[in-house]
């Protein structure tokens, strides 16, 4: 059975060298790699949800399988189905079922049902394969559709797949395949769709159900997303994080009728322990008053560098601050002291309560020693920081920032958080970060 593509020339380019190219521009080649269990990725035309689709398939580690469910947009065939065996191609190459695996899902399942028709001219889990190609085409997919059921059966699915996953004992990744709200203004939009994404960081798919149900919310997807949800739970999901989050309106500027779009990991390993900390330390200081102090050091605690913590709710910035070069004996006393005021002193932003502190996502970047450098060409926004120096004044920027993606705009920023005019003289000085999430 050989599953032809029928959305490439539309959804995405039908040429494969013009496919990669729109591909490269989007994805972010340097992104740390993640251990998962699942994700959600949007599944419009490259050009409107392309960007949160590279973003958050940058970030997960390969594994052998992807299952990826998608809702059913055609109204053909059977309402949950499974393909188990055959080929799909795309202009990047052919990507073969996962034969094993969907058959196991299939004996395991009370609910899927072996079906072609319903994945023939359905697009949603298609545009998700290219991005997957672009970074290894040497991994297998199990295809599934749900249409519409109810909410305890979508959940039992999630289920039989965790169980057919560990029957087999295999590494897999499950993708649930979901644009958001349709068509409503952006700011109705974004509010519907901050309701529904912070039921999934919590890994509550009743709560998502419920709130897709109560406010209207016309997220295509919601079935896979929540069978996902159901199953990461079922194989150890220690917690999610929305990676991007934009709308249709942020590509065509017309904020009238959007559509949402949202990229989401589960992760089923522990973040970095230099993250870690950072974490329990806003939460131990927000609730309590308290600053922890942690018995054992990893090594890279234990050296002196400048370090920056960035707090992130809901994908969007809510507190940053740090510092050049080390102030304290080490890096995670270092990393203790600007949690705290990233957290509660950054004048861009009030002060985090308790009640947001299940919604956060926290980076740490720990800085290499700051080098004078002659002219801005030895600068690359995407691998160093730069700082800008006139007098006392000190304007500094961290590197790899989305949206940013030229020097003169770093240099720009800097000025503008400095004090520094546009043609006052200044010195340049470059640096690295290590990045921790």
């Amino acid at each position: 059975m050989i599953r032809n593509p029928v959305v490439s020339g539309q959804f995405y380019p039908e040429s494969p060298s013009q496919l990669k190219a729109v591909i490269e521009g989007m994805v972010d080649e340097k992104a740390v790699k993640e251990e998962v269990i699942g994700l959600i990725s949007p599944h419009a035309g490259y050009i409107y949800s392309g960007p949160v689709a590279a973003a958050v398939i940058s970030r997960i580690k390969f594994k052998d399988t992807f299952i990826i469910m998608g809702p059913n947009h055609t109204g053909r065939g059977k309402p949950l189905s499974i393909m188990t065996q055959g080929i799909w191609r795309t202009p990047l190459g052919e990507v073969e079922i996962d034969s094993e695996l969907g058959k196991q899902i299939l004996t395991t399942s009370g609910h899927l049902k072996e079906d072609y028709i319903a994945h023939q001219y359905e697009h949603s889990i298609e545009v998700q394969l290219p991005f997957l190609q672009y970074f290894n085409k040497d991994f297998k997919l199990v295809p599934i559709i749900l249409a519409y059921s109810s909410g305890a059966i979508y959940k039992e699915v999630g289920k039989e797949l965790a169980k057919a996953i560990k029957d087999l004992s295999r590494e897999v990744v499950i993708i649930a395949s979901s644009d958001m709200t349709h068509y409503e203004p952006q700011e109705s939009a974004q509010r519907k769709d901050n309701k529904a994404i912070e039921a999934i960081l919590d890994l509550d798919e009743d709560e998502l159900l419920k709130r897709v149900d109560e406010l209207k919310i016309s997220m295509c997807g919601y079935a896979p997303a929540v069978s996902l949800i159901s199953a990461a739970k079922e194989l150890g999901a220690t917690g999610a994080e929305l990676v991007k989050y934009q709308t249709s309106g942020d590509t065509t500027g017309d904020y009238s009728a959007v559509v949402g779009y949202a990229g989401i990991i589960i992760r089923g390993s522990e973040m970095s322990p230099l993250t870690r900390l950072a974490k329990e330390t806003v939460e131990t200081y927000v609730k309590e008053g308290k600053i922890p102090h942690p018995e054992e050091l990893t090594p890279e605690m234990r050296q002196r560098a400048g370090v920056f913590v960035s707090i992130h709710k809901l994908g969007e910035l809510r507190g940053c601050i740090g510092t050049f070069e080390p102030t304290q004996k080490n890096v995670a006393e270092e990393t203790i002291a600007n949690a705290i005021s990233s957290a509660t002193r950054d004048p861009r932003f009030p002060a985090i309560t308790p009640s947001e502190l299940k919604y956060l996502s926290y980076s740490v970047d720990v800085l290499t020693t700051p080098e004078p450098i002659d002219s801005q060409d030895q600068l690359d926004p995407k691998n160093y920081g730069v700082i800008v120096e006139a007098g006392f004044r000190r304007g500094l920027l961290l590197p790899d920032l989305e949206g940013v993606d030229s020097v003169d705009y770093q240099i720009e920023i800097c000025r503008q958080k400095a004090g520094i005019a546009p043609h006052e003289p200044v010195k340049l000085y470059r640096f690295e970060v290590k990045r921790y999430k």
